[in-house]
């Protein structure tokens, strides 16, 4: 996860041309038909920023980048991510966690925490402790938001690995609703195949591309009590 430290610097450097050139969007069909990146504010343009930076697999980055608010109010909302984020890692160590930006990119494949089985996208043993403790975590801070992104590696047809990466993520997000976390909080994607972030001529790498990514970031209730405490 270290990419994302330059990844970082190129997205705010497409930010301040987003609006200039007609390029910035030049992909946006093919990372948001598989779903609604999310209603948070600025997810849309986060979502487009993050699939045109470095090897387009990293919306939800685009996301986390999108609703930045900055300057002391985006330090206040820094800070209560830093402990929301040091929770997960501690109560979920085979997730990958990192805090990027105001928000939390949270990552789970086969051998960290969330994963399912072969050709299937029901929730269960290991996969459902690892989420209800995330759930347990996710009522303590009722002030973010979630975005969930189902992706699947490349066996199988385009279609089938498109449905798949949707029933997964929204396995997801119905397993969240029903244990207690607001429909309201919660948007989901799926990209089946497209977005690969290792190698799948692998067996390891295709492991790791059977995946779901979470993006937490600051709700709008949020971004106007930083906002205020920042005055």
């Amino acid at each position: 996860m270290k990419h994302y430290q330059t990844k970082i610097l190129g997205v705010l450097i497409a930010m301040a041309f987003l609006f200039s050139s007609c390029e910035a969007t030049k992909n946006t069909n093919k990372t948001q038909r598989g779903g609604a990146i999310g209603t948070a504010s600025g997810a849309v343009i986060g979502g487009v920023i993050g699939n045109n930076v470095g090897d387009g697999d990293n919306t939800v980055l685009g996301a986390i980048i999108g609703g930045v608010v900055g300057g002391a109010a985006g330090a206040y909302i820094g800070n209560r991510m830093d402990k929301q984020a040091k929770e997960i890692e501690q109560e979920i160590p085979g997730a990958d966690v990192t805090r990027v930006g105001e928000g939390i990119n949270v990552t789970f494949d086969e051998n960290s925490g969330v994963y399912f089985a072969t050709d299937k996208a029901r929730i269960t043993g290991e996969s459902e402790v690892s989420l209800l403790k995330l759930i347990n975590i996710f009522q303590k801070y009722p002030k973010t938001n979630i975005l969930v992104e189902g992706h699947t590696d490349s066996t199988g047809s385009e279609s089938y690995n498109m449905q798949l990466s949707k029933e997964r993520a929204q396995a997801v997000t119905n397993y969240l609703i029903s244990h207690g976390i607001s429909a309201s909080r919660i948007n989901s994607s799926w990209f089946g195949e497209e977005q690969p972030k290792y190698d799948n001529s692998t067996a390891a790498g295709r492991s790791k591309n059977r995946r779901v990514e979470l993006a937490i970031v600051a709700s709008e209730e949020l971004k106007e009590e930083a906002r205020q405490k920042a005055q």
